[in-house]
């Protein structure tokens, strides 16, 4: 395990930067104490393990997981692991404070919630799976218990000891996890893929938010298993007609016909009052590594490290006091905000991100870096991180994405396609050739945006349903820091859809 202080050095000296407070909670292998960082002031957790008990419990690989797991990752809904230091008793991982305790006793303590409160909880457990999805990683024990609420009731996924990287064309077999989340594939010792094996825990955990019960639950394991095997549960009748719908499709047993991911966040239940910054999945650590927010920057700066030694820091993920410090001014400073490090994201793209310019990258960055695969913070983890990229649909530009936008809505314009604005980068379009006069006037009189009722009513226009064309356009950043600009959710004459795409792509000027 990398440290800072691996090797020797008594603790109070690798510990020079922070004020230990009370003890937070005592585990089997270690205690949980409250500190202060002394240069930011900010709140942080520290975790002391101890190396003989996790020698003698033989925790050593799960520990080992769960700290290269968490440096990986930078997500709102995800705990957040600063620093670790060694010593060569003991293991301190910095992570972040969490006061507000588990979703568990929210759940005893209130019962079952009410629909809003449920989704807002459900919303935000989706996105965090997600992004461990997107990065590999299957978490394999969700439950309430390791799902801990901060100050303003915001969900942080943590416990990641029973996590396990997923490999193309691998399958996982261990049988983890506890008993009334776990899905039938993992207690009947069948191989999984990983992702849909978090799926069913979220079932579950979205039945136990709005039910305030579990769906399989049963004093005698072996009944309980065979619940779970058959998917014997019922939904209560105080349920909305969409929860009643979505549940059972998270639910199912056999893991080839169970709702992805991806599926939850289509779902109508799911995209209700869905925040702005959950709507679009967030970048890769990757390419949050590389937007360096400039504010937080200076700060840093002022307090006395080198701006180029930790700009370089920054883009390898190396773990220091300046980086460290960094982090922890960037996460306070947004988690102030609504939607937290959701909200830079959202706030970057809007602006084209001109708070976090892209610096360029160090040259001895580079040489580090193998083609063709990741190595996120340094984990040693190439081997088992291929990126192979064989495809991709849409156009793609290294324009700025407001400039792709004014060109798409220019080239719509000249071929009277009919849109309104959904986000600042995802459109609802129109298009019938035989409205062009008509949706060319509507477009003039309303600044080239349509209401609502005539891309969502107006189908029968002089009779001509069946040549009206309705699609959506989303503009994505992709990881070689390209727009990719897709077409998507086309609901009409395909042949028709075609030749509106071949005018399209001849009115463009800059992709």
């Amino acid at each position: 395990m990398e440290g800072s202080g691996k090797g020797g050095g008594n603790a109070d000296m690798l510990l020079r930067n922070y004020k230990l407070g009370k003890t937070l909670g005592i585990g089997s292998f270690g205690k949980v104490k409250i500190a202060e960082h002394i240069m930011t002031g900010h709140k942080v957790a520290v975790k002391i393990l101890n190396r003989r008990k996790i020698r003698n419990m033989d925790m050593e690989e799960k520990v080992k997981r769960e700290i290269k797991i968490l440096r990986l990752f930078m997500h709102p809904h995800i705990i957040r692991l600063y620093e670790v230091i060694d010593t060569p008793s003991d293991i301190y991982v910095v992570m972040e404070y969490v006061k507000s305790g588990e979703l568990f006793d929210y759940i005893v303590e209130k019962g079952r919630l009410q629909e809003d409160e449920a989704r807002r909880f459900f919303q935000q457990i989706i996105s965090g799976v997600e992004y461990c999805h997107r990065n590999m990683v299957v978490h394999r024990d969700l439950k309430p218990e390791n799902l801990l609420l901060d100050s303003k009731c915001n969900v942080k996924i943590a416990d990641f000891g029973l996590s396990n990287v997923m490999r193309d064309g691998h399958f996982l077999k261990t049988s983890c996890g506890s008993p009334n989340y776990a899905a039938p594939e993992v207690i009947s010792g069948k191989l999984y893929a990983g992702p849909e094996v978090d799926v069913w825990s979220c079932g579950v955990i979205l039945y136990a938010l709005l039910c305030g019960t579990l769906p399989f639950d049963d004093e005698n394991i072996p009944n309980l298993f065979k619940k779970i095997k058959h998917g014997i549960y019922t939904l209560p009748s105080h349920l909305s007609a969409l929860a009643r719908d979505l549940i059972p499709r998270m639910l199912i047993v056999d893991p080839m016909k169970r709702m992805t991911i991806r599926e939850i966040r289509e779902h109508p239940w799911f995209q209700a009052r869905l925040p702005r910054y959950l709507a679009v999945p967030p970048p890769d650590t990757t390419q949050q590594a590389k937007k360096i927010d400039e504010e937080t920057l200076q700060d840093v700066i002022k307090m006395g490290f080198d701006k180029n030694q930790l700009v370089e820091s920054l883009y390898n993920r190396m773990q220091n006091e300046a980086t460290v410090t960094y982090y922890l001014l960037l996460d306070n400073r947004f988690r102030a905000t609504s939607g937290y490090l959701g909200a830079e994201y959202q706030e970057a793209l809007d602006s084209g991100f001109s708070r976090m310019p892209a610096y360029e990258t160090p040259t001895s960055t580079i040489a580090h870096h193998l083609p063709g695969y990741m190595d996120p913070q340094g984990l040693g983890l190439k081997p088992h991180f291929p990126v192979e990229r064989k495809w991709a649909l849409g156009l793609q530009s290294r324009a700025h994405p407001r400039e792709i936008m004014t060109e798409v809505l220019k080239a719509f314009q000249e071929l009277n396609v009919c849109w309104k604005k959904i986000g600042h980068y995802n459109m609802k379009c129109r298009w019938s050739p035989g409205l062009s006069g008509h949706l060319d006037n509507m477009l003039r009189a309303n600044h080239s945006f349509c209401e609502d009722s005539a891309i969502v009513e107006n189908d029968d226009v002089n009779g001509k349903l069946s040549d009206v064309v309705k699609f959506e356009i989303q503009l994505y950043k992709t990881r070689e820091d390209k727009y990719l600009l897709d077409l998507q959710r086309v609901n009409g004459p395909q042949l028709l859809f075609l030749d509106l795409c071949a005018a399209f792509l001849a009115q463009l000027r800059v992709l």
